[in-house]
């Protein structure tokens, strides 16, 4: 089996699919490393193709008329991202993709994609799944930016990456992923030195404990209760239409095809 067919299988959105439908989109697929922040796509690139995250990690960005960056989602092995040549193949994308890390993706045409869709339902619905959970996603986070001020707008945040990504720990939910001040504030609409004074403040009062790139929730109920929210599910709201699909202990090394 090779690495491209593993990693395809093992896709929610092709599970479904015969050994023969996987090896037909392996046979159209090809293979790309990228460095640590390096542009996938930009804006005003054909959406020529989906992408497949199998190893790293990829966030989804849009430019402001300031030119200052806004993250609007994270992407984790296993998702698919690029969905406009699903929806519109060919037109321009208006965001722009870039590594976190050193990231391993497989490139799928617009095409197969749509062929896919056509041909099985199930692919289809994941596919309409995926774009459904993402919208919602991006409206949640742009309610709490217009309506909020920046120390509920990161508390929203932070209380929304413990239920995608936070581990259970002796002292808390440890978020699980790795974020500068920049990132918080990119993700917020926010400054990097006003996260920086919020975070300060949210640690005196007990809420939280930061290391580097790394912060630890102690108090989560509190932390949801200060905002009227009820408190997250750590690490069990992923969905199984955008990531979860990739076990690492049964991951193939590294490759580049």
């Amino acid at each position: 089996m090779s690495e491209r067919f593993w990693y395809l299988k093992r896709c929610d959105l092709f599970e479904h699919l015969s050994a023969d439908e996987v090896r037909r989109v392996e046979s159209r697929c090809r293979a790309r490393r990228f460095t640590r922040n390096h542009p996938i796509y930009l804006p005003a690139d054909e959406a020529d193709g989906v992408l497949l995250l199998t190893t790293g990690r990829v966030k989804i960005c849009n430019l402001t008329d300031q030119g200052k960056q806004a993250i609007l989602a994270f992407v984790e092995p296993g998702e698919l991202f690029g969905e406009l040549a699903i929806i519109e193949p060919g037109q321009q994308r208006e965001e722009y993709a870039e590594t976190v890390e050193p990231s391993t993706l497989l490139m799928i045409p617009a095409d197969e994609i749509q062929r896919l869709v056509e041909e099985h339902p199930q692919v289809s619905l994941r596919v309409t799944k995926l774009i459904g959970l993402r919208r919602r996603r991006i409206e949640r986070r742009l309610k709490y930016l217009l309506f909020n001020s920046n120390r509920d707008r990161l508390v929203h945040l932070l209380l929304e990456l413990a239920g995608q990504y936070g581990r259970p720990a002796d002292r808390g939910v440890d978020l699980g992923i790795k974020l500068s001040h920049q990132d918080l504030a990119n993700l917020i609409g926010s400054t990097r030195e006003t996260v920086s004074v919020l975070l300060g403040r949210l640690a005196s009062q007990g809420y939280l404990t930061r290391g580097r790139r790394q912060i630890m929730l102690t108090d989560v109920n509190r932390l949801a209760a200060s905002v009227n929210v009820p408190p997250p599910r750590s690490g069990t709201t992923r969905q199984p239409t955008t990531a979860g699909a990739f076990r690492p202990k049964d991951r193939p090394a590294d490759y580049l095809a």
